[in-house]
């Protein structure tokens, strides 16, 4: 009997070519497709498949379950790389992964295959996630196998291989990027973007339009919030509310991109230490990171805004470098769920042309008191207290000051 591997097939250049390498290698091939809401024909994936020769087709739907599971959480640890990356590529992988490992756990397969190349934060995302879900699995990664890479220099040599086994595909030596495309978002990266001062065309983008082309009207819109997580979206001028997760994100996606919100161009330091540039649409995500890091303002104590904000970054460098199944990402993961308990209420929001601008929030746990903070009202607050508390404040910076002093005379 032959051995049974399971690919992660996108129907595109690299896994088609890998299929059917593995096949010819004397494996039976089993595809695996992971629908995480990317824009395509997956009939015309399961055909093409096939007819390569693969000797089952899954076709996965895990929209689902990557907005609850996965992105919803990252909104509420305010996950993103270095300052400015949402993780969309990131956040979509250990999902994949975890799929993957159960269907060959399914099927009684040994091996599991991917395509991701040597050089990326892929390979890492996928293969940590394999080995932590399935200890004793095997994994062929031919782009790290040397007798596959003596077969393929470049893509030029694929080209020639596909039409050499006939196998249809779309990809053409002009070709001038790659994608990858899922619900968070769609990453542009690789060929003409590898110039860093390359300035792409706005044919580009398919998931928003540019701010400058957006409409000149204004969309309001409410976010609500339930112990961090968003729970519904309401657009009272268009008489739209969305509450199930899949929806209210798709719906998020859908007016971020009118209104041109969620574009981002960066070099960004892979985890294998090579830098890359990488040009990101991420509508939804963005306004969901925007009204959730403004609910905390009124609903989060400030010590624990604290203490979560230093566990922020540990948390996105774990989604990017591949650790989403660890023991540091649960730590991490049931201390960010313990600081959003209370982290309830709605943000109102104004888009505009590229802009996300909070109009105002309201919440069942507010910690702002009018009173408190007013200067027309004196509610309980005994401002003569300030002056003791200052002066217990200044005695450690008057004590700096007095010995740079005292240094200072020294020297004269």
């Amino acid at each position: 009997m032959k051995e049974k591997v399971i690919l992660a097939y996108s129907g595109g250049l690299d896994t088609s070519v890998i299929l059917k390498w593995l096949i010819d290698k004397g494996y039976e091939v089993i595809a695996y497709v992971a629908d995480v809401g990317q824009d395509d024909n997956f009939s015309e994936v399961r055909e093409k498949a096939l007819k390569i020769g693969a000797s089952k087709v899954y076709i996965e739907d895990l929209k689902e379950e990557f907005v609850t599971d996965y992105i919803f959480p990252a909104i509420k640890a305010n996950a993103i790389y270095e300052n400015r990356y949402l993780l969309g590529t990131a956040l979509a992988r250990p999902l994949i992964a975890k799929r993957h490992i159960e269907i060959a756990r399914k099927e009684n397969a040994i091996y599991v295959s991917h395509g991701a190349t040597g050089k990326g934060n892929d390979q890492v995302r996928f293969e940590l996630s394999f080995y932590a879900l399935n200890p004793k699995i095997k994994v062929l990664a031919p782009w790290k196998m040397q007798e596959f890479l003596d077969e393929f220099k470049g893509r030029t040599d694929m080209l020639n291989y596909v039409k050499e086994k006939n196998i249809p595909v779309k990809a053409t030596l002009s070709k001038p990027f790659s994608e990858d495309d899922n619900l968070l978002h769609i990453s542009h990266e690789a060929g003409i973007l590898e110039d860093p001062a390359f300035t792409p065309d706005k044919d580009i983008y398919t998931k928003m339009k540019l701010p400058q082309d957006a409409p000149d009207k204004e969309t309001k819109i409410e976010i609500y919030f339930k112990d961090g997580v968003p729970i519904k979206i309401v657009n009272k001028k268009e008489n739209i509310t969305k509450t199930k997760p899949l929806e209210l994100f798709q719906y998020a996606n859908q007016i971020g991109g009118e209104n041109g919100i969620g574009l981002l161009d960066m070099v960004e330091n892979r985890f294998v230490g090579i830098k890359s540039r990488g040009v990101y649409e991420t509508p939804g995500g963005t306004i969901l990171y925007a009204a959730h890091r403004d609910i905390e303002g009124i609903a989060m104590d400030r010590e624990v805004m604290k203490l979560r904000d230093m566990l922020s970054p540990k948390f996105s460098e774990l989604v990017y470098n591949g650790f989403w199944f660890s023991p540091e990402m649960d730590f991490l993961s049931a201390a960010i769920n313990k600081s959003q308990e209370l982290i309830d209420g709605v943000v109102y929001l104004t888009l505009y042309k590229g802009n996300i601008f909070v109009d105002g929030r309201e919440s069942p746990s507010s910690l702002y008191n009018k009173e408190l903070s007013s200067m027309d009202i004196e509610g309980g607050f005994d401002q003569k207290d300030s002056a003791g508390f200052i002066k217990i404040n200044a005695i450690r910076l008057m004590a700096h000051h007095a010995i740079l002093k005292q240094q200072s005379r020294s020297r004269i």
